[in-house]
C-alpha cells in the first residue's frame, strides 16, 4: 500500500526551501531536484483546521483556494492575529520593512523581531531593507503613514510577483527603488517616536531564490485534482512558489495548493503535469515526498 502524506506548506530555512509534512517532518529542496507527486485517486481536499486543531467537521474546501480553511476555521485562525489587529497589547518588538518584488512593486510590512527575515522569504521579497523597530502599535502607525503619505501598498498579489521574476534588472537597479523610498521615509515628520529608525541595509534574495538566469514561466498550476500528477525539475523557488522545468516549459506551482490533499510519491516514470494549468498570456514579457 502506498504511503500517504499531507503537506503542511513550504517553509524557508537558512539553507533554502523546505516542504513540511503533517507529521512535523520536512523535505529540503535544492535546484535541479526532481519534484514529483500524485494526488490520491478519489480523494477530496479538506480544511486544515485552525491554531493547531483539526477542523471539527473535516470540511471540503475548493481546490483553487490558497487559504485551505473553511469559513469557521479561517475566522478562528485570525483570532489573536497581528494582521487582523487583534493583538494590540502584544509586548514583543516588531520591525517595519520595505520589500521589493520587481520594478514598480514595493510594499511596506511588519514582522516580529524574533522571526528575522523569515517573513520576507515567505513573501518572495527579492530585495528588502528594515525601516525601524519598536512596539507593535508604533510599527502599525508607521505602516499606515507610508501608505497614506507615500502611497506604498501593504500587499502585492502573488500573480504579479511571479510573472516578473525571470526578467529582473541588475543588482543596482534592484536596490535603487527601495533606496529612494527609504530616504523619503527618513524625511517624514510623523514617524512614531517609540519606533527606532534603521539604516538602509538592503538584503538581496536573488541567489537564495535561484532567480539568476531563470527562464520565463509559461503557466501556473491553478489547482490539484484527484489522480493528478505534478512532476518537474526545480529551477527556482520564491515565497510559496516552486518554478518547475517540465516538458512544456517552466510552470509555477503555488505550494499552498498542496495543503489539504492526500499525496503520494509519483512513480519513476511519472512526467509532466496532469493537473489544470493556467497559461500565462505572454511568457516572453512577463505580465516527505522528496
Amino acid at each position: 500500500m502506498r504511503r500517504v502524506w499531507r503537506c503542511a506548506g513550504l517553509r524557508w530555512s537558512v539553507d533554502g526551501p523546505v516542504l513540511m509534512w503533517g507529521d512535523g517532518r520536512g523535505s529540503s529542496l535544492g535546484w535541479g531536484q526532481r519534484v514529483a507527486f500524485g494526488v490520491v485517486e478519489g480523494g477530496v481536499r479538506t480544511c486544515v483546521g485552525a491554531r493547531g486543531h483539526a477542523c471539527p467537521v473535516a470540511a471540503v474546501v475548493s481546490g483553487r483556494s490558497t487559504g485551505v480553511r473553511c469559513e469557521e476555521c479561517a475566522r478562528l485562525d485570525r483570532t489573536h492575529s497581528v494582521a487582523a489587529d487583534t493583538m494590540a497589547d502584544d509586548p514583543r518588538p516588531y520591525r517595519v520593512y520595505l520589500a521589493w518584488f520587481g520594478p514598480g512593486m514595493v510594499k511596506v510590512g511588519i514582522t516580529r523581531v524574533e522571526r528575522g527575515s523569515a517573513r520576507l522569504l515567505e513573501q518572495g521579497a527579492v530585495v528588502f531593507s528594515w525601516l525601524g523597530q519598536g512596539p507593535l502599535m508604533a510599527a502599525r502607525r508607521a505602516e499606515e503613514l507610508l501608505r497614506a503619505a507615500l502611497k506604498v501598498p501593504d500587499r502585492i498579489p502573488y500573480a504579479d510577483k511571479r510573472v516578473v521574476r525571470a526578467g529582473l534588472p541588475g543588482p543596482g537597479e534592484r536596490v535603487a527603488e527601495i533606496r529612494e523610498l527609504h530616504e523619503r521615509v527618513g524625511r517624514l515628520d510623523a514617524w512614531p517616536e517609540s519606533l527606532q529608525r534603521a539604516p538602509f541595509e538592503p538584503v538581496d534574495h536573488t541567489e537564495v531564490f535561484g532567480l539568476a538566469g531563470l527562464a520565463p514561466a509559461v503557466g501556473v498550476v491553478s489547482e490539484l485534482v484527484p489522480g493528478g500528477v505534478v512532476s518537474g525539475e526545480l529551477c527556482a523557488a520564491a515565497g510559496p512558489d516552486l518554478h518547475l522545468r517540465t516538458g512544456r516549459g517552466v510552470v509555477v506551482l503555488d505550494t499552498r495548493l498542496m495543503t489539504g490533499w492526500e499525496l503520494t510519491a509519483a512513480g519513476d516514470g511519472a512526467a509532466g503535469l496532469s493537473v489544470p494549468v493556467r497559461e500565462l498570456r505572454d511568457s516572453t514579457v512577463q505580465d516527505g515526498l522528496f
